[in-house]
């Protein structure tokens, strides 16, 4: 193992589609060590991986039961010590949410929390596994204290992390309880929002609605994709940014570099 570790998390709407649109050719350029991709869309067999595999990259998956919805994939230069899929939950795992991956003493959650955007009854989704999450990440870390939460979480954190915090304050994503639990998350759960330690008053998103052709254009966004670690990795931060000329999809990647 070197002795830093680079790690990216990006929601690509659609691996087929980002594809398409160059994200393999930006792989090759940007020589990642780890990446933890959300919302798939895809089942494994309908990804020609050649390419990835050939630049050295193990590959895993965890796809939703429901073709063409959600899911998380890891991509490692670094074969993992252990890979596994879903956290025990059946009603979040038929969805998939999480795959966890091992490297040495460090523990890569790689997820994509549920949205609340389409009415009540998947915000009570969300809440239940925002609950499950937190709980079942405090047992885990007492096995695996060096752990890193990645992925697209669903929820800006503070009036920081979205461009218009009045008019959005009863929209699912940015309400107070969301909200709540997220500062929970990195107050009392021990974790830092590795963006904000190196960043702490930059106002810079990961995802844009495409409901207007113009919002990434003049950064009318929110940042709603986190690289959380746990505190004990915090002094081995190198960098940690938001990659915005990235565009395989409405998000943009986390990039997140450790030294080890």
């Amino acid at each position: 193992m070197s002795k830093t570790l680079s790690i990216v998390s990006y929601n690509l709407n659609g691996i087929r589609a980002a594809i398409r649109k160059g994200w393999i050719d930006w792989i090759r350029e940007n020589d990642f060590d780890v990446i933890g991709i959300q919302e798939s869309k895809a089942q494994e067999e309908q990804v020609d991986e050649t390419e990835l595999q050939e630049m050295g990259y193990h590959c895993y998956w965890h796809s939703a039961v429901k073709k063409g919805y959600s899911g998380v994939n890891i991509y490692s230069k670094i074969k993992p010590d252990l890979v596994e899929v879903g956290m025990g939950k059946e009603e979040f795992d038929k969805e998939g949410r999480v795959i966890r991956a091992d490297f040495g003493d460090i523990t890569l959650l790689n997820c994509y929390f549920p949205s609340g955007t389409s009415g009540e009854i998947r915000q009570g989704v969300k809440y239940k596994f925002l609950d499950a999450m937190y709980d079942w990440v405090m047992d885990l870390k007492k096995e695996r204290p060096k752990l890193i939460i990645q992925g697209d979480y669903n929820i800006a954190h503070t009036e920081n992390d979205i461009h218009n915090p009045k008019s959005n304050k009863k929209t699912s994503g940015f309400l107070p309880e969301e909200r709540a639990w997220m500062t929970k998350w990195f107050d009392e759960g021990g974790f830092v929002d590795s963006f904000r330690a190196t960043h702490p008053d930059k106002e810079k998103y990961s995802w844009w609605t495409m409901r207007s052709k113009t919002a990434r254009a003049n950064n009318k966004g929110w940042r709603i994709d986190y690289q959380a670690i746990s505190k004990n990795l915090e002094n081995q931060i190198l960098e940690a940014d938001l990659l915005n000329d990235a565009v395989h999809s409405d998000h943009c990647p986390c990039y997140l570099k450790l030294s080890l």
